[in-house]
């Protein structure tokens, strides 16, 4: 059985990019509108109720996160046509970016479905994968799943990163050992 490499804690994120919405070329690793951190949600697609759900509940967070110096972006492997229809279904303000390719996953390490019938979706997509990227360009959280009932509590996740952005608190990278 082979296994997707993954992208390991500490390690470079690796340069991306995916066009968003509204026909912007954005660099998936690199925060924007002055945040020093970018969060990087991969999702499964338009067709995944449960991204959906997600994706919503992430709005809730984003001014604290933004308030910790953290911006947001999302990925799926969807066409340009179905993130404009998935966009109807989302209130975020966060760039919803589509396109994400084969390889663009398999360099992430995430896991990829093929779709179980033509009504579900009409291409191979992504599993679940969340990155957080410091201001080094480190991958210092990781989240990858291979299914969509697995992803990290946001609430959790949002008071983590605030706490280990505490300068205070002088946090290291974790799961770094060799």
């Amino acid at each position: 059985m082979t296994i997707n490499q993954k992208i390991g804690a500490g390690a470079q994120f690796p340069a991306m990019e995916a066009r968003d919405i509204r026909g912007e070329q954005i660099e998936l690793g690199r925060p924007a509108d002055g945040a020093q951190w970018r969060m990087l949600v991969v999702y499964r697609g338009k067709h995944c109720p449960l991204c959906t759900k997600y994706l919503n509940k992430l709005e809730g967070f984003v001014a604290e996160l933004q308030g910790t110096g953290v911006d947001v972006v999302a990925v799926s492997a969807d066409s340009a046509e179905q993130a404009l229809a998935h966009a109807e279904k989302l209130s975020v303000s966060f760039p919803l970016c589509y396109g994400l390719t084969v390889d663009q996953m398999k360099t992430l390490g995430l896991y990829i479905s093929d779709p179980r019938s033509p009504q579900e979706t009409d291409h191979p997509f992504p599993e679940p994968g969340l990155f957080v990227i410091n201001a080094k360009n480190e991958v210092q959280f990781v989240d990858i799943s291979n299914n969509p009932f697995l992803r990290p509590e946001i609430d959790a996740l949002v008071s983590g990163l605030a706490w280990i952005k505490d300068p205070q608190n002088d946090y290291p990278i974790r799961g770094t050992y060799q």
